[in-house]
């Protein structure tokens, strides 16, 4: 398994809901101390299980009103190739999240615009302009439905009742 106890989960959970969750309430909420929940949020985060706390942001509220979704074939998937082109997406700030995938195409992106014409200039940059891009094919996402970084969260105990 992964180390994790239902503590761990418990504290997992609630900072997922909140980052910002105050450590008192998250001590009053699994039972625990204040530090022995601040030691296991540093271990949390020391061990690389809490990888980043942000904000999220709505992207319309910032003026970037379009998301498309792209994906993109390479000509050659060779190491070196996909490490440039990897090494491209991560740069770009505009794309929001990258997928390397089996299937027809190599890369599934999640990107960011302001318009249609900043979007155009994006794409002639990152895919017209790479000779390692053999084809990308781009939908337009009419409306973000569901949008989460949640990851369901099911404790060894948990999972032992469950199944």
């Amino acid at each position: 398994m992964n180390g994790l106890d239902s503590y761990d989960y418990a504290i997992l959970s609630l900072l997922q809901e909140n980052a910002r969750e105050r450590m008192e309430d998250i001590a009053a909420q699994t039972g625990l101390s204040v530090a022995t929940v601040q030691r296991r949020i540093k271990i949390l985060k020391t061990d690389g299980v809490i990888a980043h706390e942000t904000a999220v942001i709505r992207p319309d509220r910032v003026g970037f009103g379009m998301t498309f979704l792209v994906m993109v074939e390479l000509e050659r998937e060779r190491l070196v190739e996909l490490e440039a082109f990897k090494t491209q997406i991560d740069a770009e700030p505009q794309v929001q999240q990258s997928y390397y995938v089996t299937g027809d195409f190599d890369f599934i992106l999640v990107v960011l615009s302001q318009d249609v014409e900043r979007f155009k200039l994006l794409t002639q940059r990152l895919f017209f302009e790479n000779s390692n891009v053999k084809r990308f094919r781009t939908s337009l996402v009419m409306d973000r439905i569901k949008v989460s970084l949640t990851v369901p969260l099911v404790s060894p105990e948990q999972a032992e009742t469950a199944g």
